[in-house]
């Protein structure tokens, strides 16, 4: 357990990947948390639920074919918000269409542990073994929900990063928008004679005849005194 944390303890998280920094937690995970041959961590956006990273063919190929049902422990324990546990798939009378189509990849038991932290999308993190009752003991519960926190804050840090650029690139926008609309204005006050004010109505009632973006028609007004326009 003391390797576990360790190692965990040295992921990386800025200035990489998320999909990276999830391959290498799922390696971690597949080494450190007891029973587990496999292991894979499952993200719901919206509708869509998919595998963001995996260790083993086993783990992705158990993980979708709970996506065709859809429905499945790994699915389940995302939206739920609960540790799902299966000792035994061949005497497991939970989702049966799934549990029927195990056996050719192999899985006998599997345990998957829900995010703590969901935010713009849930998820679980799921192990699986060939053997049964491979995740009965207390130390395999523990050892999942400390990798489920490292992969939480791993998925918030990333999503984190995405809302600040998008919230960048807003504010890039509505720079330039301002930018060009203030030149246009200055154009029409010099063509026209009017004021500031006037020569704002002057494109705004252009943009609502037209139906085109304030934007597109202030820069069309400013890309009209360039030289060969």
């Amino acid at each position: 357990m003391d390797s576990l944390l360790r190692d965990l303890s040295r992921v990386v998280l800025a200035g990489r990947a998320l999909g990276a920094v999830l391959e290498e937690i799922t390696a971690i995970a597949s080494r450190g948390i007891p029973g587990a041959e496999a292991t894979s961590i499952t993200l719901v956006r919206g509708d869509k639920a998919f595998t963001a990273a995996y260790h083993g063919q086993m783990a992705m190929d158990a993980d979708e074919l709970q996506y065709e049902q859809g429905h499945g422990p790994c699915l389940d324990a995302g939206r739920g918000g609960v540790v799902l546990r299966i000792d035994d798939m061949r005497s497991e009378p939970r989702w049966p269409d799934y549990v029927a189509r195990t056996a050719p990849i192999g899985v006998r038991s599997s345990l998957s542990i829900p995010l703590p932290y969901q935010g713009g999308a849930i998820g679980a993190l799921n192990n699986y073994s060939t053997e049964p009752a491979a995740f009965a003991s207390p130390e395999s519960l523990t050892a999942g929900l400390d990798v489920a926190e490292v992969v939480a804050v791993a998925v918030a840090n990333a999503e984190a990063h995405h809302q600040l650029g998008e919230q960048a690139r807003h504010l890039r926008i509505a720079m330039e928008s301002r930018a060009v609309i203030e030149q246009a204005k200055g154009v029409l006050m010099a063509q026209q004679g009017v004021d500031a004010e006037q020569a704002f109505e002057i494109l705004r009632a252009a943009s609502q005849r037209a139906n085109r973006k304030l934007r597109d028609v202030a820069s069309g007004v400013v890309a009209s005194t360039r030289p060969g326009d």
